[in-house]
């Protein structure tokens, strides 16, 4: 597509997306987000933080910087700056920084009202500022800080603040709607007349989520001809956040059509970077990232997919490496089983999948969920009897006493042979495990890596409700490759849902 027009994406994880609440990352986990961003997801730009804030954000910087320099990447790195008498300048100058975002009041509210200086005493101190920056081999981008707002209220002011940037070299204007006030339809309109006013400027436009129209908006701003597209991965920031890159991409790519750098593959990567690093799990309906976004549930869209992918949209998993699969539980019909039993290689007879179904089925009454990894021990529970698994628990206890640390006592048999162990832990589930790993040890069966540990009970649950226990393994296979399996366990109990999951786990193993 040669007319294609090209976007500029600007990813500020780092330094908006940081002022969410309970979110601080450490210099070494910001490297990494830097370079997975800059080298794999391949933004166009990276704000990666604020001029100023305290020791550790300065050595983070540094950090990313020299990394950038090492790779020629450090033109792509950008702060955001502050008209503070040069301030600012000097510490972006001390780190290496060549490009500042400078923060100025695009609203006459907050230019009088929180700086107590009026239109012209904020324009000058603007222009010392930029001058001193370009003195010094800077470049700069201005925000125009609560945009939205003083485009309405009091446009002239706008206007009369880019007039005097336009003289000054600035790379961009920057349009933040720093409060999520707008909708899509205004966006749309107020961008237009700007850029049909201002043609020869590059504006760049910052959104916020409070409405939950960040991506519209970013939709809205394209379409009306801004160049440039601020987001942050998994829609990280102050309150209800920013809009989230990899939505924003998708939302370009298929419904706008313009040219993007963003390698879609790498999309699932940074969000699950950012969520482990972050400390924020993002909900399982999330587009694009959540865990259940590529999963069918109803058997009436598996079953059309299996005649004839009935019910796909371009949202095809494979496009952020990702793959369907489909749920199974009380919604679930005879498709949904094939398709998993066809994921799995397994061959069933139809009066055996009707037993499977009518169990699965039954399950989902009691509110469990069924994975795809689950199935072959369920076929095993249903089909065979108890005493053709290979490997059992035949009893166990677990003791907890007041300020003691639990001991757990295990006895377990793989084909006949019964091994039982004793072992302490920081909670009933570690003490069990530390035993139980004894046990698997003198039997020389490996214990993959557990990586991810859900508990979950039904929503309005009470003390007597099913608890649920989803634990993710990392599994170590031949030429030092890896995959992750999930099993669940479904107890009144927690600790035994846990370790029915890890019984589950270890009968797979060694299947």
């Amino acid at each position: 597509m040669p007319n294609q027009r090209y976007v500029e994406i600007m990813d500020t994880t780092l330094r908006d997306g940081e002022q969410m609440q309970n979110v601080s990352y450490s210099p070494e986990e910001k490297l990494t987000i830097s370079k997975i961003l800059l080298t794999e997801v391949k933004v166009d730009r990276l704000e990666i933080a604020s001029a100023k804030v305290s020791e550790g954000e300065q050595l983070a910087v540094t950090k990313i910087v020299n990394w950038a320099k090492e790779v020629h990447l450090v033109d792509h790195l950008e702060i955001l700056s502050f008209v503070d008498n040069h301030q600012s300048i000097d510490w972006a100058k001390a780190v290496g920084i060549r490009r500042i975002n400078l923060l100025t009041k695009g609203s006459y509210k907050h230019c009088v009202g929180q700086l107590k200086k009026t239109p012209e005493q904020h324009a000058q101190d603007i222009i010392k500022t930029i001058q001193y920056a370009h003195e010094n081999q800077i470049e700069v981008n201005v925000y125009l800080e609560d945009f939205s707002n003083g485009i309405k209220d009091s446009p002239e002011y706008v206007y009369q603040l880019i007039d005097t940037l336009l003289t000054l070299s600035v790379q961009r204007i920057m349009l933040p709607d720093t409060l999520g006030i707008f909708n899509p339809f205004e966006t749309e309109t107020v961008l237009s007349t700007l850029v049909q006013k201002y043609p020869q400027a590059h504006f760049d436009f910052h959104p916020h989520n409070d409405y939950g129209l960040g991506v519209a908006n970013v939709l809205a701003a394209v379409k009306a001809g801004v160049q440039g597209v601020h987001a942050t991965v998994n829609g990280m920031g102050e309150r209800a956040g920013n809009a989230s890159l990899d939505e924003v991409v998708v939302a370009l790519k298929d419904f706008l059509k313009v040219k993007l750098s963003v390698d879609e593959k790498k999309l699932h990567k940074i969000s699950q970077y950012v969520e482990m690093f972050s400390g924020q799990r993002m909900a399982n309906n999330k587009p694009i990232y959540g865990k259940n976004v590529f999963t069918q549930t109803a058997g009436i869209h598996a079953d059309g997919d299996k005649k004839g992918n009935l019910y796909g949209n371009p949202l095809v998993p494979e496009r952020f490496n990702r793959r369907k699969r489909y749920a199974l539980g009380k919604l679930s019909g005879k498709a949904n089983l094939d398709l998993c039993l066809q994921e799995l290689g397994i061959d069933l007879s139809e009066d055996k999948k009707r037993v499977l179904l009518q169990k699965i089925i039954e399950l989902g009454d009691k509110k469990t969920v069924i994975s795809t990894e689950d199935l072959p021990y369920l076929i095993s529970d249903i089909f065979e009897t108890p005493v053709n698994l290979p490997f059992k628990l035949l009893n166990y206890s677990i003791n907890s006493t007041y300020q003691l640390k639990p001991v757990a006592a295990v006895k377990c048999s793989y084909h006949g042979d019964v091994l039982e162990a004793y072992a302490p832990g920081d909670g009933g589930y570690d003490a069990f495990m530390n035993a139980l790993a004894e046990i698997l040890l003198q039997f020389k069966i490996p214990l993959p890596q557990l990586v991810d540990y859900v508990v979950t009970i039904p929503p309005g649950g009470k003390t007597d409700a099913l608890v649920q226990a989803a634990i993710s393994w990392r599994i170590e296979k031949a030429e030092g490759k890896s995959s992750t399996i999930t099993t669940r366990g479904v107890n009144l109990d927690q600790n035994m849902a846990a370790i029915e999951a890890t019984l589950k786990m270890i009968n797979l193993i060694i299947s």
